[in-house]
């Protein structure tokens, strides 16, 4: 028995996760946080969802709890057509500025996802003057992303998110796949078509090729990792080498994965893992005088790291006699002194002493209460999400209630209004879609055919949800000569005031269908199909 634990010690102490990978584990737990979502099949649509979070995170995974950077600039851009949107780009600069790529590194989910990959067996390419070409890919795609979309406003009136609509991997697999197999949303297969299949071989193309080669997507095709990439010299965080003592032996280009030219340019992700191979320990962590003081005491190098590596953690296949990085910047010989110093107490009569125990410094203990502080905020966001934000859970208004008597100006002449009460001893069917939504417009054409099956006894209304300056035309160009009526919501504050008197938070498309004294009978969120339309229908004209 003895020997068997001592191999699964064995085993542990090889298969460890180190402290980077934690973070990773953490950062997107704490992203994904509303559980119940993956349970319910449902987007989390509470007010933290107005916040970007660091990392590349889908806003349409169930469990998200924020806003993906990337996303949210692209609908920026497209919402403020020529403008700059300066709120989201002042977002996305502070944590570039604070942490720079040192969020592809620790705070990535995607970056977790591809390294988790890339640890299956099987041969791997290595990095080379090519990959170093391709990895300028991903600038290009980022010029098209801040570039391009604002001149396609300009001149056709209709910018698309390309990015996320067209390549994201973040998307297909946390928020199509993610709602997708949830029973929940079985009625979503029938919105299916060619974008889907598009972005799921997109996905199994970079999943592949991720056990093939370290963070493909990350290297070759993120623009938010372009994007804090040129930040990397001035953020806050992050690895720093000292010139004057790197001796340009060429170990810490060899060791890395990724394509830098050196330590901390804009293709490193700030992992951490050359400053163990460093052997004039020319490499540190730029966030380290903020945790530990010029004058705290100073432990062998043996001892745990300090809370420079709160970040950092460098991967712990490192052995120990690789791992002596100081922790503050010493010289060596000094460093030493101190050491022998704390350790060799003289004894009052001139007998040699026991060596002195090592102190634990200010950093170990910054370092624990980082910990501490960090799992109790997790905590917190666990059970905040999943059990106590319940107004979150309100999709639409209750099947029974009385509806928002609503009026909204209808397309194409915005001066012709509808108001639900005058149209009373109709069934009302309101639909909220969005021009940017792939599932909204697909469904569109199921309300043109109940409106004309149903002409007599039904009052087919699809309201935009958003208030984008090409709608008309984009209407027009699809759905010319539709019976059905298309309308603009009013915003207030930004808000959709009918979408969110009637209950919705942030999520396209959304059914009601009102009976003819105006209480809800039907709420559908997410896509819905003819046969259920004509079902519900039937049922009110059957009472």
């Amino acid at each position: 028995m003895k020997k068997f634990f001592g191999k699964v010690k064995n085993w542990w102490k090889r298969h460890k996760p180190s402290k980077r990978r934690l973070i990773q584990l953490y950062a997107a737990l704490l992203y994904n946080a509303n559980i119940k979502g993956f349970i319910n099949g449902s987007i989390y649509k509470g007010g933290t969802k107005n916040m970007c979070l660091p990392g590349l995170n889908c806003y349409s995974c169930p469990g998200a709890v924020g806003a993906c950077p990337l996303g949210a600039l692209q609908n920026a851009l497209a919402a403020s057509g020529t403008r700059a949107p300066f709120y989201v780009l002042g977002i996305i600069m502070l944590f570039g500025l604070i942490l720079g790529r040192t969020v592809c590194g620790f705070l990535c989910p995607v970056g977790l996802g591809q390294e988790l990959l890339y640890k299956i067996k099987s041969p791997k390419l290595k990095k080379s003057k090519y990959t170093r070409i391709l990895s300028y890919f991903k600038y290009v795609l980022l010029v098209g992303l801040v570039a391009v979309i604002p001149i396609m406003y300009s001149i056709v009136k209709f910018p698309v998110p390309a990015f996320c609509k067209y390549i994201c991997p973040a998307g297909t697999f946390e928020g199509a796949i993610g709602l997708l197999v949830n029973p929940h949303n079985a009625d979503l297969y029938a919105m299916l078509g060619p974008l889907f299949t598009w972005k799921f071989a997109v996905l199994c193309v970079l999943s592949v090729a991720s056990v093939f080669i370290y963070r493909v997507f990350c290297r070759f095709l993120c623009p938010l990792g372009a994007l804090y990439g040129l930040f990397s010299r001035i953020a806050l965080l992050g690895v720093k080498l000292d010139k004057n003592k790197c001796t340009d032996c060429g170990l810490c280009i060899q060791h890395c994965k990724m394509d830098i030219k050196r330590v901390g340019d804009h293709e490193c992700i700030h992992c951490g893992e050359c400053i163990a191979v460093c052997p004039a320990h020319a490499i540190s962590w730029k966030g380290s005088k903020f945790f530990v003081h010029p004058n705290a005491e100073i432990s062998p190098p043996s001892e745990e790291k300090p809370l420079g590596a709160f970040f950092a953690g460098a991967e712990d296949a490192a052995t120990p006699a690789q791992v002596t990085v100081a922790p503050v910047s010493v010289d060596a010989a000094v460093t030493e002194e101190i050491v022998i110093a704390k350790s060799e107490t003289p004894d009052p009569d001139g007998v040699a002493a026991r060596p002195a125990k090592p102190k634990k410094t200010r950093a170990f203990w910054a370092q624990v209460v980082a910990w501490v502080c960090a799992l109790a905020l997790l905590v917190s966001a666990l059970v905040y999400y999943n059990f106590i934000d319940k107004e979150a859970d309100r999709i639409t208004s209750e099947v029974g209630d009385t509806c928002y008597d609503f009026t909204v100006k209808l397309y194409p002449d915005e001066e012709e209004e509808f108001t639900l009460s005058d149209h009373r001893g109709k069934i009302v069917v309101v639909n909220f879609w969005a021009t940017w939504c792939t599932p909204c417009v697909a469904e569109i054409p199921h309300f043109e055919t109940l409106q004309n099956n149903f002409a007599d006894n039904v009052v087919v209304i699809a309201i935009q949800g958003v208030s984008y300056e090409p709608v008309a035309p984009f209407i027009e160009n699809k759905w010319s000569g539709y019976n059905m009526l298309f309308a603009q919501d009013t915003i207030e504050n930004d808000v959709p005031h009918t979408f969110k008197q009637l209950g919705g938070r942030d999520t396209w498309p959304i059914t009601l269908i009102v009976d003819e004294e105006g209480v809800i009978s039907f709420t559908r969120q997410g896509s819905v199909t003819y046969d259920v339309l004509e079902s519900e229908v039937l049922k009110l004209l059957a009472e």
